[in-house]
């Protein structure tokens, strides 16, 4: 798995290694890393607010993902009573093959992926959700969208090569874009084989 925030050619993919992965492993943490990777820098209290939690939970947990590189203070932002912090820019890999070798390491990779894709399925879920509840409302464009196709592995990797390189277009083009109408928006693509004879 791979949150990408910036195009790949802008900077180099960074795999988080097993300490760090260990220490992501955590739902808080995960939906604090998630949340400065979707919305930008937040502090302690507006996190405590997004999250339900209180500031010295979110101070905490702020703490042990810079202490592993996660997570940075927001160069510019903040003073001495309240500190910024941000997600660096740049694609981050959590399956990492020395993060896969012990039994913690997978079982961390597991939380990370599962806490991640939960929030981010929830997210899907929500805005579906809200669609039903007010149908005739003015819908921004989105897409749901599924589709099967019967592929190679070297045509599914031409498709995933031709959409990432979609993706990271418009994640450099807009990553840092400020106005009126602009909001957050996920871009999530997924590709992958099926299991045999659909089991």
């Amino acid at each position: 798995m791979s949150e990408n925030e910036t195009p790949n050619g802008s900077d180099v993919q960074r795999i988080v290694d097993g300490s760090a992965l260990r220490a992501l492993a955590h739902p808080l943490r995960i939906q604090i890393y998630d949340i400065l990777s979707q919305y930008g820098a937040q502090t302690a209290s507006s996190l405590a607010q997004m999250t339900g939690e209180s500031t010295g939970s979110t101070s905490y947990h702020l703490r042990a993902l810079a202490k592993h590189g996660l997570i940075q203070e927001a160069e510019g932002r903040g003073n001495a009573r309240e500190r910024w912090w941000e997600r660096p820019r740049g694609a981050v890999s959590f399956g990492s093959a020395e993060g896969l070798k012990t039994p913690s390491g997978r079982a961390a990779t597991q939380v990370v992926m599962t806490e991640f894709f939960n929030r981010r399925h929830q997210q899907l879920m929500d805005f579906i959700a809200e669609g039903i509840a007010h149908p005739n409302e003015e819908e921004p464009d989105a897409t749901i969208t599924t589709a099967t196709a019967r592929l190679t592995d070297e045509q599914m990797g031409e498709l995933v090569r031709r959409m990432t390189d979609i993706v990271d277009e418009y994640v450099g083009k807009y990553r840092d874009q400020k106005g009126e109408g602009v909001r957050p928006v996920t871009i999530r693509a997924d590709v992958f084989p099926l299991p045999e004879k659909g089991h």
